[in-house]
């Protein structure tokens, strides 16, 4: 078995497992963190979309969405879209691409959508969750996103949480924290 360093595909392996973690376990990720949406959605008829691809203008630049679920709300025909988006570094535009991605899929789907950041890095920065537009001390935009930083959160408080069972989560934390990141690589058993 041959050890092999990675310089910059950290984040894809550990967005893959959080989109692999939150697809497998969709209901119980909202019930965890997101608890008054959870109860109104209709896990029965939840559907993952294949990933969406957008360009971004004005530079023309392809953007994929992470996690797009589609659902019904419980006792009613309404459809909602929840988009996940799993962060694993800081990233000062971040809120603005999430006001982007919200607007793209707004304008595909013509539903309503329902944003979501999920937060993994550990720089002691605060967590975004709105993006503001403004012109001469005049706010003209104000969108907001459900966010989660899970750094906030040690395995033995998600284990023994008071309000749900969310002891699915542990594995898979586990498996992510088997994949060091060192030195700004990751490293791989080849």
């Amino acid at each position: 078995m041959e050890l092999v360093m990675e310089k910059h595909a950290g984040y894809h392996v550990h967005d893959r497992f959080f989109k692999e973690l939150i697809q497998n376990f969709f209901q119980e990720f909202m019930e965890a963190f997101f608890p008054d949406v959870s109860t109104d959605l209709d896990y029965r008829r939840v559907r993952f979309l294949s990933q969406e691809q957008f360009t971004d203008f004005p530079g023309g630049e392809q953007k994929r969405v992470d996690i797009l679920a589609e659902t019904k709300v419980k006792g009613k025909d309404t459809v909602i879209l929840i988009h996940v988006e799993p962060q694993s570094y800081y990233e000062k535009p971040f809120p603005e691409r999430m006001f982007r991605y919200y607007m793209m899929i707004s304008l595909r789907h013509r539903k309503p959508v329902l944003p979501i950041a999920v937060f993994s890095y550990e720089e002691k920065t605060e967590t975004p969750d709105t993006y503001t537009f403004a012109f001469h001390n005049i706010e003209i935009l104000r969108f907001h996103y459900l966010s989660i930083q899970l750094n906030e959160f040690c395995t033995t408080n998600l284990i023994h949480c008071a309000t749900c069972d969310i002891s699915f989560i542990v594995p898979y934390i586990q498996v992510l924290n088997s994949f060091c990141i060192n030195h700004g690589g990751l490293y791989w058993l080849r």
